[in-house]
């Protein structure tokens, strides 16, 4: 039995790392896409791609996990069944409450894991990549501001500076046209600038001394002195559409979060306490999913045992789409006010546990028709004639 076991685990993890892996490279490339502009600028290589897909990992892999978890263990009992190796299981007198140890243990491990990065791996890496981000834009910014040359890159400005130093971002006698508001043009002038970056709001800015805003509106020109003016860029435009505005409570470690619930939410909407209050639950409702879905697929692979893996994988991915749906759904009538956030992102775990609680009851006293009528219903529903042959 320990053998067994052991096999067990090592098919589950492997499938399950597989998935993840796969999961996680569609949806970073997909994000990372969103900042083709700036990857195109010169100093940005490929240990700086690497660094900003590391940091994007754990705000994704709060969802990826439990699915991967789910994948792993419905797909390899799915492999048993095709292969007859639960019926000689079940001929030899081995019931489904032995094989559960291993499953038991993938899915508490998952859960480990998603908890950690829940509590602390989501805002540790948001705050890398947000740092990250900037820091590259920043550099794109001293690149592109070439000494004697107009430069039109940023959204609604037209940059000029006689001298520019790369490397601390210091520029001497910059033109700037600002021309991003539609009814008045400015025009600044100054001897003194100085590109700067706060990755803490996400911005990338210009700093000018000592100069003058000639500003053209209806007609009439007025000419205002300054002796410090800030010049911030459109990093949401520079960023190909990719915001980096103040942290969101999805963006925030729990620490974080429960500081901002124990100070009453000063001067806060109840929009964002609601947001809060969401984020508090989902952090360990999602870690919880690992475990409920992991065992709602244990006997959703006995019900379709003979079929194909990858008429599978689309039975197994579809109930995954439910589970989503519910979360996803009750999330908005949380946020809205509707629904308690608690109910909100509880209640699709209390289904889908309450489905594989019956799901392996029906197992355990081997209800074969209802088997076959289950699977029957599902192909049809879904169109995959013939897909148990």
């Amino acid at each position: 039995m320990p053998l067994l076991q052991r096999e067990l685990f090592k098919e589950m993890g492997l499938i399950a790392s597989i998935c993840l892996g796969g999961f996680l490279c569609l949806i970073l490339l997909g994000r990372l896409l969103q900042l083709r502009d700036l990857f195109m600028a010169q100093g940005v290589t490929f240990f700086d791609l690497v660094k900003l897909f590391t940091y994007l990992s754990p705000f994704f892999l709060i969802m990826l996990i439990p699915v991967s978890c789910m994948l792993g263990l419905f797909l390899t009992f799915l492999r048993m069944g095709a292969d007859r190796e639960l019926i000689s299981l079940r001929a030899g007198g081995v019931s489904i409450w032995p094989l559960l140890p291993a499953p038991m243990l993938l899915c508490l491990l998952c859960s480990a894991l998603t908890v950690w990065i829940s509590l602390s791996g989501i805002s540790w890496g948001m705050d890398n990549f947000r740092q990250t981000v900037v820091e590259l834009a920043r550099h794109k910014t001293s690149v592109n501001v070439q000494p004697g040359v107009f430069n039109t890159s940023f959204p609604g400005l037209t940059v000029y500076a006689r001298q520019a130093d790369p490397g601390s971002g210091a520029l001497l006698d910059v033109f700037v046209l600002d021309s991003s508001r539609s009814k008045a043009r400015a025009t600044i002038v100054a001897p003194v600038g100085q590109i700067d970056s706060d990755p803490d709001l996400g911005q990338v800015f210009v700093r000018l001394k000592d100069g003058h805003v000639y500003r053209e509106e209806g007609g009439e020109l007025s000419v205002i002195s300054f002796e410090s003016y800030i010049l911030s860029l459109d990093m949401t435009r520079l960023l190909g559409g990719f915001e980096l505005s103040d942290k969101a409570p999805k963006e925030m470690s729990w620490k974080d979060l429960l500081a901002l619930k124990g100070a009453g939410f000063k001067d806060r909407s109840e929009n964002f306490q609601r947001r809060v209050d969401i984020e508090l639950h989902k952090r360990f409702s999602l870690p919880a999913a690992c475990i409920v879905l992991g065992f709602f697929a244990l006997p959703l692979a006995f019900f379709f045992q003979g079929m194909k893996r990858q008429f599978g994988l689309i039975v197994c991915l579809g109930a995954f789409f439910l589970y989503y749906v519910l979360l996803s759904g009750g999330m908005s009538l949380a946020e809205s006010g509707v629904l308690a956030p608690a109910l909100a992102l509880w209640l699709p775990n209390f289904i889908f546990l309450l489905a594989a609680a019956v799901g392996m009851w029906l197992v355990a006293t081997e209800k074969e028709v209802n088997f076959r009528m289950l699977r029957f219903w599902v192909l049809r529903t879904l169109g995959l004639k013939g897909a148990d042959a």
